[in-house]
């Protein structure tokens, strides 16, 4: 029983001890992920330097490391805005964003908790809502994608170098019913009035074209008759240029009265007429 006794008085201090090493070894460790960046918060005081990432070792037990992400994350934003005509419009964006490695410490002293919520989306709500009051509704709804660029300009001038903005995406645009209508009453207008003046321009070209065509073969019918005027002989030569190679039969009748009739005759068969006989 002594003995037991000396044992376990000799061997429950070396396990405490052991414990205790290993855990102050342990939490003198500690492993930042890849795309993250470690804050050190010493006895409450932050450290001017994150940690990188891979293995970094830190004061045991009294010191924290809080892991904030440096690659570019995603996040949505609803709210609602007003056009200069006084409508309610609502509009769903997502925002890509960055925490750039200088200002991982600033924003967790600075701004505790998550940046998106407490930085980020108040400053791009207010630029999307100062853009979309300087428009109506209808100039909206056509001209997203020039909003979306004047507001990623304007979040990155209210964001400054504290976080990199990289876009901003407007996914969906909500308005009223009647207003939804109006505007596609009036689309559907401005089409119809786009091809009613394509049609009109399609009728005074194709009024020009007939016009030069009828003037240019006036213009020719002109000029072949000049020329006919000046060579009678023209109108002999366009016969024989369009003979077929048939010599002409005239029948005359008895009397003056009588008709007489042009029959064309095959070049072959006058040869044969003109040949002599052949002698018995």
């Amino acid at each position: 029983m002594q003995n037991s006794s000396r044992f376990f008085a000799f061997v429950i201090p070396v396990v405490v001890i052991l414990i205790l090493g290993l855990l102050t070894t342990c939490s003198a460790v500690h492993v930042v992920e890849p795309g993250h960046r470690g804050v050190v918060v010493t006895l409450g005081k932050v450290s001017d330097e994150p940690l990188p990432e891979g293995v970094n070792f830190v004061a045991p037990l009294i010191t924290d490391v809080v892991d904030v992400s440096v690659k570019q994350e995603t996040n949505e934003i609803k709210t609602e805005c007003y056009s200069s005509d006084l409508q309610q419009i609502d509009v769903t964006i997502k925002v890509l964003y960055r925490i750039p490695d200088s200002q991982v410490v600033p924003l967790y002293r600075d701004y505790s908790g998550e940046p998106f919520d407490k930085v980020i989306s108040p400053r791009v709500i207010e630029a999307l809502k100062e853009i979309v009051s300087t428009l109506s509704a209808e100039r909206f709804v056509r001209e997203r994608e020039n909003v979306k660029r004047q507001a990623l300009e304007r979040s990155k001038l209210k964001l400054g170098t504290l976080i990199d903005v990289n876009d901003i995406v407007i996914e969906n645009i909500d308005l009223s019913n009647q207003l939804e209508q109006a505007i596609e009453s009036k689309m559907v207008q401005e089409q119809e009035a786009q091809r009613a003046k394509f049609a009109q321009e399609k009728a005074k070209i194709e009024a020009e074209t007939a016009l030069i065509k009828a003037k240019a073969e006036a213009e020719a019918i002109k000029v072949q008759g000049e020329a006919l005027r000046q060579s009678p002989d023209l109108v002999g030569f366009r016969i024989v240029e369009k003979w077929d190679g048939r010599a002409p039969l005239v029948i005359s009748g008895n009397g003056s009265n009588a008709a007489n009739m042009i029959l064309p005759i095959p070049i072959r068969e006058l040869d044969d007429a003109t040949k002599p006989a052949p002698q018995r």
